[in-house]
């Protein structure tokens, strides 16, 4: 049969009109069979590269990343990938040469995500668009797709909330307090141009506070008397566990330091016996005379705190321990033989005189441990004053030819920066703490007021598991 013969038997008489829709009729049929024949061996390919096993290691934000993705089938084409830019992600994808794998590399960074306002997911999806060498596409889809999914770790210090103390709405008494807290105590040079050690000090509200709207718990106190020459510091970390703690806190720094300041503003006799004691240290009559007045002044100023703290618990009709609160509480002068430095300590935190040049530390007291392990002492315990051995054992003093550094710190950052007590008695731990300071930005140079922000912005610094608040006190 030839060619006509076949076109003859085609057409089968039919006239013109008729066999064109037959032949529009058996076009469309074959041409949606042989679509359907492709879309059956599009899945069938998809399925294919879908089972694939594909795993991406998790990134982690700001940690530089890099990965190869090779489906191992020399078939796939890689066209391009999308999902991740750079400017938005701190990754990018980049297809190889041979379009036979792809690229993603970079260090995350989500903060443009955030700083959208945008709440910032962890799994993003990438879609590889490719083809399939011998495999025929239709006009409708002109490329395969596979669906991949990265994690990226977010940095745990993004996922704190920072909510704010709903103070409208706080129960009486309310107490308030500020988030933050820094001060700076500048003290002139001497007539002859010798500059005087300042006092710096700056408190934060620590991220389990803020994560939960709650109020900052920790305070600080400093004073300097310019005539008298004497300087007073005091650090108090309010219980956590404790509603009231915020005020008792408050009132334990403000009242010892008041009480100090009074006692200090006429202390001629004090410093005869400091000056006797100094002569011969090892003179018991002179050893009594300056622990009686360490006793009266420093002694006195806890004691008076701890009277006040359970005035205010009566006067609201609260309990005592609504308002614990350790101190940590520090007096010093300079004289002509160097310095005399005193002190009391009742809880944890740190209290340390630190000489860089002479590479030395010397802890004002010992931290306390309650009965059980991660407990400690407050002020407001009545059992803290009950026993006069034990509450003198909390009152110290020496005397040094000079120090660096006198830091009164809280928990918050004792416990990070030193991790254990025993690390409390390191001085290489004292050395990293103050190249940490310079290092990030803190200041310690004379007179430099701003040394109390750089201070407070230190105070953020990220401890895995540390999130209290955090308070700190320099005198250098």
């Amino acid at each position: 049969m030839n060619a006509d013969d076949f076109l003859k038997l085609l057409v089968n008489g039919k006239n013109d009109a008729d066999f064109e829709g037959f032949l529009k009729f058996t076009s469309d049929k074959l041409w949606n069979q042989y679509n359907d024949y492709l879309m059956d061996n599009i899945l069938i390919t998809e399925n294919k590269v879908n089972a694939i096993v594909v795993n991406l290691p998790n990134a982690s934000e700001n940690k530089p990343y890099e990965h190869t993705v090779d489906f191992g089938d020399p078939r796939i084409v890689i066209v391009r990938a999308e999902g991740l830019v750079a400017e938005t992600h701190g990754l990018a994808i980049t297809v190889s040469d041979d379009k036979k794998s792809f690229k993603i590399a970079g260090t995350p960074d989500l903060n443009p995500i955030r700083n959208s306002g945008i709440d910032v997911e962890s799994t993003f999806e990438l879609t590889v668009f490719y083809t399939y060498e011998g495999l025929s596409l239709p006009p409708q889809k002109t490329l395969l797709e596979r669906k991949l999914s990265l994690v990226i770790n977010q940095d745990p210090r993004y996922l704190w909330k920072n909510i704010p103390v709903d103070w409208d709405n706080m129960p009486e008494p309310k107490y308030y307090k500020e988030d933050t807290g820094y001060a700076y105590v500048t003290v002139k040079a001497l007539p002859d141009g010798t500059p005087q050690k300042d006092i710096v000090a700056a408190s934060k509200r620590g991220r389990s506070h803020a994560q939960e709207g709650k109020p900052r718990d920790d305070h600080f106190e400093l004073y300097h008397n310019d005539q008298t020459n004497w300087y007073v510091i005091a650090v108090a970390d309010g219980a956590g566990s404790a509603k009231f703690s915020r005020e008792g806190s408050r009132i334990a720094c403000g009242v010892a330091v008041e009480v100090c300041k009074k006692a200090l503003s006429n202390c001629e006799k004090f410093e005869e016996n400091i000056n006797l004691w100094h002569i011969d240290q090892k003179s018991e009559d002179a050893g009594k005379l300056v622990s009686t007045d360490i006793y009266n002044i420093l002694g006195k100023a806890a004691h008076t705190a701890h009277n006040e703290i359970k005035a205010e618990a009566a006067r609201t009709k609260n309990r005592l321990k609504d308002y614990a609160t350790t101190l940590l509480l520090a007096i010093c002068k300079k004289f002509d033989f160097g310095w005399f430095v005193a002190s009391f300590w009742v809880g944890d935190g740190a209290m340390c005189l630190y000489d860089r040049k002479n590479h030395t530390s010397v802890l004002l007291g010992t931290p306390d441990e309650g009965e059980y392990g991660g407990q400690t002492r407050f002020l407001t315990m009545p059992e803290i004053f009950a026993n006069p051995t034990d509450f003198f054992s909390r009152l110290k003093c020496r005397i040094v030819p000079d120090f660096t550094a006198l830091f009164l710190m809280s928990d918050g950052v004792s416990d990070p920066k030193f991790e254990t007590d025993v690390n409390l008695n390191s001085t290489e731990k004292w050395d990293a703490l103050w190249d940490d300071l310079k290092d990030n930005g803190v200041e310690l140079t004379d007179d430099n007021e701003a040394a109390k922000e750089q201070l407070l912005n230190w105070l953020d610094f990220w401890s895995v598991g540390n999130h209290d608040d955090r308070t700190i006190a320099i005198l250098y």
